[in-house]
């Protein structure tokens, strides 16, 4: 059973949302070549160098058979997410494309 929420337990938490960006990572057309993997591993570096920052607040590795192959939250606006990605090794390497998103989350949230 789910908890009851009010509607005014819900404009009071709407009030406490703060503007992120989401980032869909998606496989590019370099994705299955001889040399990814040691991109792809220094990708991997980055991202833990982005969550330590408190820049890649949510990243999310796909590991399903489909394109998409990560999803992240990134603290920061659309064009500043959209150069940090771009400047990601594999995302320059055409190991991955990406599309980016304005969201909305609650600071604080966090995975369990």
């Amino acid at each position: 059973m789910t908890t009851p929420i009010s509607d005014d337990d819900m404009r009071a938490g709407m009030a406490t949302t703060k503007a992120y960006t989401a980032v869909i990572l998606k496989a590019g057309p370099n994705f299955h070549s001889p040399e990814a993997a040691p991109v792809v591993w220094e990708h991997g570096r980055r991202n833990f160098a982005l969550r330590a920052e408190g820049v890649l607040n949510i990243v999310c590795p796909v590991v399903d058979d489909t394109e998409v192959c990560g999803i992240g939250v990134l603290d920061a606006d659309l064009e500043t997410a959209r150069t940090i990605i771009g400047e990601d090794p594999g995302v320059r390497a055409g190991i991955f494309t990406f599309t980016v998103h304005p969201v909305r989350s609650f600071p604080g949230d966090s995975l369990r």
